[in-house]
């Protein structure tokens, strides 16, 4: 049974819709943040603008977004484009983000030192919105006032790096967090973390007693139902951070231990019980997080959009897979990334601190990201005084086409917005 949609498995529709060859050069670069991280990315110019001063920079979390379907109009345009890969690009199992914004921080920098860059746009679509809120609001402060410390207590190179703010930021299609995002579709029924199958079936959306219909017939969640559901989400969410702040107080306390006076006097059984402890570094597995009431009650934000997830035409099923929203992780990662409760990236408290020129693209038809849930209280907590919204009723998440539709249709709807906007603000 494939229960991935026929959008997911295709590629999520994050690449070029149209060949640029005529018109566009490509670079890779590979950068290097001041911590020793690594990533790479690929830096596409117009062949009528070899050295352009305005660049375009797209990157997410997890997702590759160097053929972003929004790059070949903006190099039309006249714009360089960068898609920035960051460490954890294909696998976030570690990804930290107070790691990960040091990437971008390398790769931004490369633009303005080696290609001569004097502007740089953010492009944040679906994750990379509250990764590039997150960025730029550590970037405008004073090193010494940016975190010293990540959610899980390990230090980070925020404040001996050069971090160049953004110019202006488009936010296409994003959430208000990755950890945010999870605590809308975290299972809250899950009873035990180590034998996910245990349910308990008062807080099971999935129930039909408790006003679940099966796909593709819309479900309704009384008020009563919605209340204690999502608060059983929070709930759990609390409960996990509680599991990754032990195991990681446990291989805390392994290191201080072996660098304590005495460490080397103690029986070699016992140090390297030590040593082992505090080299162990455990792997989290959060089942069951395909479970927002939106998936399948379209009364809650209404919207046109279809049934199900962005993964999944079947969230019901999706929820039991291996593939899904933060199903396995170190510790560090689900408190940087993935907690709702204890993430930095959290685009809610990020955007009221940016004052840049934005616009917030929506996409009418998103099966993860709703108006009145994400893309409204977003662009309302942006501190920016030059913002514009611009809502798409009929498109999906990636602007991806309907059937029988031209492919790049979705991609130069949104140009014809986009584009005019950036050469207002920030001419190419």
């Amino acid at each position: 049974m494939r229960l991935i949609s026929k959008t997911y498995w295709n590629g999520t529709w994050i690449k070029f819709r149209e060949a640029v060859e005529d018109f566009a050069n490509c670079e890779q670069v590979t950068a290097y943040a001041n911590d020793g991280g690594q990533s790479r990315g690929l830096y596409w110019t117009p062949k009528n603008n070899p050295r352009p001063r305005v660049a375009v920079v797209a990157s997410h979390p997890r997702v590759d977004f160097s053929r972003h379907y929004l790059f070949p109009q903006l190099l039309r345009a006249g714009y360089a484009c960068l898609g920035a890969g960051v460490r954890t690009t294909g696998n976030d199992l570690t990804c930290v983000h107070e790691h990960i914004i040091l990437d971008i921080a390398a790769q931004v920098q490369w633009l303005k030192e080696h290609c001569g860059v004097e502007k740089v746009i953010w492009l944040g679509n679906s994750g990379g919105g509250s990764l590039g809120g997150f960025y730029q609001s550590q970037a405008q402060l004073p090193p010494a006032e940016r975190l010293a410390l990540t959610p899980a207590g390990r230090p980070t190179a925020l404040r001996t790096a050069v971090m160049p703010t953004f110019d202006a930021m488009i936010v296409l299609a994003a959430h208000s967090g990755q950890g945010l995002i999870l605590n809308e579709t975290i299972d809250p029924s899950v009873i035990d973390e180590s034998n996910p199958l245990l349910t308990d079936a008062s807080l099971d959306m999935y129930d039909p007693a408790n006003g679940f219909k099966p796909a593709p017939e819309w479900s309704r969640y009384t008020p009563e139902f919605q209340q204690r559901y999502r608060a059983a989400q929070l709930a759990r969410v609390a409960r996990i951070d509680a599991i990754a702040r032990a195991m990681i107080a446990e291989q805390t306390t392994a290191e201080r231990t072996a660098a304590a006076p005495g460490f080397s006097e103690l029986p070699y059984s016992s140090q390297r019980a030590i040593l082992q402890r505090s080299a162990f570094q455990p792997v989290m597995t959060i089942y069951r997080t395909m479970a927002n009431l939106h998936y399948t009650d379209n009364s809650i934000d209404p919207s046109n959009r279809g049934y199900g997830s962005l993964l999944s035409e079947r969230p019901d099923l999706m929820n039991f897979q291996v593939m899904g929203f933060a199903r396995v992780l170190t510790p560090d990662a689900w408190l940087s990334t993935w907690s709702g409760l204890s993430s930095n990236a959290n685009f809610l408290k990020t955007a009221p601190s940016i004052k840049v020129p934005m616009i917030f693209v929506h996409a009418g038809r998103d099966l993860d990201c709703y108006l009145n849930t994400h893309s409204r209280p977003i662009f309302e907590a942006f501190g920016s005084t030059d913002k514009t919204f611009e809502d798409f009723p009929d498109q999906l998440h990636y602007f991806e086409p309907d059937e029988g539709q031209a492919e790049n249709a979705g991609a130069l709807a949104q140009a014809a917005k986009v584009v005019p906007w950036l050469q207002a603000r920030v001419p190419s």
